[in-house]
């Protein structure tokens, strides 16, 4: 599917959800869905748990999504992965009418074993390639902040542009708060021949203790005006969401005047918050 701009926004938009563990979790992202397909996402995305732990789940959400006549993608993790299980589970993709993954090396659960038979990101995107040619539309992640377990930020770039050469067609970044930094990882990016469109991950702000520790835990920087400013709203949620909305939706208005190629919401399975960003965005 070819990505046309959302006219609202004049921005292609995508859509991350994760995958319901209760019937309840189930119905109420059926209606979540319905709300934010209003936006025209050019795909949605569904998570995989460590060592593909929520697999079934995550399976199960992409085909209600291909269902009810949008493109989904699948995230899709190899730690831990064989060749033999990777060719099973693209065989399933293609039997499901899936076109889009989301190729990733995946975090080692607490006491896995070793890695499998791929020990990176760049070794699973290359046997993709190997196996379905040009089937697959594959998105890889991309850390402008650099990946918390990462050398240097120079081997994150490495290992970003190894994720290229190796056949990616475009990335989506974990979520940042500063656009300096997104667009000084497209440029370095570019500079090592790495120059597929770089789509910057959003995360909406609704809970001040939430986003501070998802941030620390997954290596994104949360500028310190912005954490003091969440930390003296105290339990005052309306004040942080009215906050995260301006500040949200400056950040995405910073990315689309200079020239970022789409948006890509982590929707944390809710609608109201992204709904509102672009409804500002498009005011």
């Amino acid at each position: 599917m070819t990505a046309t701009s959302t006219p609202s926004i004049g921005l292609p938009l995508s859509l991350e959800f994760f995958p319901p563990k209760t019937p309840e979790g189930a119905a109420k992202l059926a209606t979540v869905r319905q709300q934010l397909y209003a936006l025209d996402p050019v795909f949605c995305s569904v998570t995989y748990g460590a060592g593909g732990s929520t697999q079934d789940g995550t399976l199960q959400t992409v085909q209600a999504i291909l269902d009810e006549g949008h493109e989904g993608a699948s995230h899709f993790t190899c730690v831990g992965a064989t060749r033999e299980s990777v060719r099973e589970k693209l065989a399933l993709f293609k039997d499901m009418g899936l076109t889009r993954i989301v190729a990733l090396r995946g975090d080692l659960p607490s006491g896995f074993g070793p890695f499998g038979e791929f020990r990176f990101a760049s070794d699973l995107v290359a046997f993709i390639r190997e196996e379905t040619g040009e089937h697959f539309h594959i998105e890889v992640a991309a850390y402008p902040e650099t990946h918390p377990q990462a050398k240097s930020p120079q081997a994150d770039l490495q290992a970003y542009a190894a994720k290229v050469q190796a056949g990616a067609d475009s990335s989506i970044t974990q979520f940042f708060f500063n656009s300096d930094a997104y667009f000084r990882f497209v440029d370095d990016a570019a500079a090592l021949g790495a120059d597929i469109p770089v789509v910057p991950g959003i995360m909406p702000i609704t809970n001040a203790s939430g986003i501070l520790r998802f941030a620390d835990g997954c290596g994104a920087e949360v500028p310190r005006w912005i954490r003091l400013r969440l930390q003296s709203y105290g339990d005052d949620v309306e004040s942080i969401k009215a906050f995260g909305l301006d500040v949200v939706t400056d950040l995405c208005d910073q990315l689309r005047t200079a020239g970022a190629p789409g948006l890509h919401f982590y929707t944390m399975n809710a609608s109201a918050t992204v709904l509102e960003i672009v409804r500002r965005l498009a005011g």
